[in-house]
């Protein structure tokens, strides 16, 4: 060979060395195909996923719980993204300088001996050659291998197992010097690979001579420096993800602060406390939530204010005009009974106008009497005035009093079965107020049943039910049965009910803690059934009680 050759050789293992090593270095065909298979959606363990979601407990999906998983993500991610980014760049720049300075110097000992090396080597040339490349570089622990054909010399011996065929056909057919790293035996090696041109004495023209040099080299050196690289990388995760957990736990105390007091704040407002007001600090979101808890409070305790005054008002009003109404009541309703008596002594059209007025001051003096028991009622001034009684007695007496024995079908325990704490005179008017409604715009049989209602968390209950074989009322209307002065039918606009009856039977069932519901039954008409608490003191029969006709 000459000096030709040799320039040759450098001129073409320039620009197409460095996109060999790129192509060697980048190319991860099984890599890739197991990105692709482990990017396919698999159901199967979304489903998983989503199980085990479902199984954590409540504490840990809240906003605290999900603020720490927030910032610990994005701390993991920017960790393991700056991490990685670090090491691809430092294991490159190593691996590059390292590669580049032995392919340099291969490079130079092959152009050393490529002017000594005859056109048509024979086994002795390639020995000698391959010699001369491994003592130019003695402490380098280099592998040398020059072929030429069939013929092979190896120095400093035949143990060269990482020439892979893709590396030999690629030196065999370009021009270009390229590079493999190869795993041997469990530790990384560099594989380079020159053929040897020749060219002619204006350099225009170059071509391959058959002849091809190869070196391996280890790089354990340099795998040791990326190790070590990976070490510090973990290292410096560990560290940022333990600042992110405590910065997570600092910010998600910072922001849960003021949710923590809006959450009191509304807690107190729901009690009934509407003068709580929250501490603003700064000008964030968290400071305009709580001005506008702090506004809408304001507005709701005018609101709640004045509700409270024009009702306190209407309360005193009805208070005081059914007061005033009494006295004079009082009177007029003793001038009417004497003025019924003397009735029949006057012509009939005097005893009607005698008799019309009597029933005007009647309903008046119920009307007037009514109101004053509500106005008692909202001003809280009732009290109960309780006594152990035996049930079904009570409500007898409440029938014989106003002479319902024969108009009403009952089913009551026998005597002394039933017994329970009430205020007897409440319960009477409870009784007396839904029968009479059954009676006035019932039709019979009117029926009323006393039994024993047991739930399963062991609560015993007294219900007492009247029903009536009427049409029953109106579906609009079963809502608002129990509301003040609420008639369920324009007919009755002008009866003698003042539409306070039913008001005040609810009224007096809820003073004893108990239920009370209208419903039409499904044969015809209306049913009310009064639930009333049974107390530790009274004696609960185990099963409802026997009850008959009578």
């Amino acid at each position: 060979m000459n000096g030709t050759n040799v320039a040759g050789a450098r001129e073409a293992a320039g620009e197409r060395e460095v996109a060999g090593a790129r192509e060697a270095a980048e190319s991860r065909p099984v890599v890739r195909e197991h990105e692709s298979a482990a990017s396919e959606p698999d159901a199967g363990r979304v489903r998983f996923f989503r199980a085990l979601l479902g199984r954590v407990p409540l504490p840990l999906r809240g906003l605290r719980a999900r603020l720490v998983a927030a910032f610990v993500l994005v701390a993991v991610v920017s960790a393991l993204s700056t991490g990685a980014l670090a090491f691809r760049e430092a294991r490159t720049g190593v691996l590059q300088q390292s590669q580049d300075s032995v392919i340099q110097q291969f490079r130079k000992s092959v152009d050393s001996v490529a002017p000594y090396t005859p056109a048509k080597p024979n086994q002795n040339d390639l020995q000698t050659a391959a010699n001369h490349v491994l003592y130019d570089n003695p402490s380098q622990g280099w592998r040398v291998l020059a072929t030429y054909g069939e013929l092979r010399a190896w120095a400093p011996d035949a143990e060269f197992k990482g020439l892979s065929p893709e590396l030999r056909r690629t030196v065999a057919t370009t021009s270009a010097t390229v590079f493999q790293r190869v795993d041997v035996d469990g530790h990384p090696w560099l594989v380079v690979g020159t053929p040897v041109t020749y060219g002619d004495s204006d350099g225009t023209r170059s071509g391959l001579s058959g002849m091809a040099m190869y070196l391996m080299v280890s790089q354990n050196t340099e795998d040791g420096y990326v190790q070590a690289m990976v070490s510090g990388i973990e290292r410096a995760t560990v560290v940022a993800l333990a600042l992110a957990v405590v910065l997570a736990l600092l910010a998600a105390s910072g922001v849960l602060r003021p949710v923590r007091a809006l959450r009191g704040a509304t807690r107190r407002m729901a009690e009934g406390h509407l003068d709580v007001r929250l501490a603003v600090n700064g000008s964030d979101e968290l400071a305009e939530l709580s001005q506008s808890f702090n506004d809408t409070a304001a507005a709701l305790e005018r609101s709640v204010a004045e509700l409270r005054r024009m009702e306190g008002r209407a309360r005193r009003f009805a208070a005081d005009v059914s007061h005033e109404l009494r006295t004079p009541l009082t009177a007029m309703a003793a001038l009417t009974d004497v003025l019924d008596e003397n009735a029949l002594h006057h012509d009939r059209e005097t005893g009607d106008a005698l008799r019309l007025i009597s029933e005007g001051t009647t309903r008046l003096s119920g009307l007037v009497e009514d109101l004053m028991e509500i106005s008692r009622f909202d001003a809280g001034a009732i009290t109960l005035n309780l006594d152990e009684v035996d049930l079904a007695e009570s409500v007898r007496r409440t029938l014989a009093s106003r002479g319902w024995q024969d108009r009403v079908e009952t089913r009551l325990p026998g005597p002394g079965v039933l017994r329970t704490r009430v205020d007897p005179r409440r319960l009477d008017v409870v009784v007396a107020n839904l029968v009479g409604n059954a009676l006035r715009h019932g039709a019979p049989p009117v029926r009323l049943a006393v039994s024993v209602r047991r739930e399963p968390a062991g609560t015993a209950w007294a219900v007492i039910e009247v029903t009536d074989g009427g049409p029953g009322i109106a579906e609009e209307a079963l809502p608002y049965v129990f509301e003040r002065f609420y008639k369920a039918g324009a007919s009755r606009a002008r009866s003698e009910s003042s539409g306070l009856g039913l008001a005040i039977t609810a009224e007096n069932v809820h003073l004893h803690g108990g239920r009370i519901s209208a419903a039409n039954r499904p044969q015809s008409g209306a049913a009310f059934t009064v639930e009333l608490p049974l107390h530790r003191e009274s004696p609960v029969p185990g099963r409802d009680a026997p009850a008959g006709v009578r």
